[in-house]
């Protein structure tokens, strides 16, 4: 067995046509309308597919780690755009010793 610890906590920055992860700084300001960087052109687990230049906006997927007491809004996110620069708010974990708990159906047995 291999013992794996969870990934960081996610900290997101907008600086011009780059984005910061966690501290680590990726630029796609080379990229023109209709270019395509392919995800293994890419060396960071965060992302999640090919990031896309459309409209002179990058477009791009990233993970979203999921605590243990992650909330509706981080297992299910919606897309974030981003206009300015600077930090990038992202879904909040509910409070500390809460759990979702899977919704349950009248009249059905354990």
């Amino acid at each position: 067995m291999n013992g794996q610890g969870f990934p960081p906590p996610l900290a997101l920055e907008k600086r011009g046509n780059g984005l910061v992860i966690n501290g680590e700084v990726f630029d796609f300001s080379p990229m023109r309308d209709g270019d395509v960087l392919p995800l293994a052109a890419v060396s960071s687990y965060w992302f999640m597919n090919d990031i896309f230049c459309s409209a002179g906006e990058i477009e791009l997927t990233l993970m979203l780690p999921l605590p243990t007491n992650y909330s509706q809004e981080q297992a299910f996110p919606d897309p974030v755009i981003v206009i300015e620069d600077g930090p990038i708010p992202l879904p909040q974990p509910l409070p500390e010793g809460e759990v979702l708990t899977a919704p349950t159906v009248e009249g059905s047995q354990a």
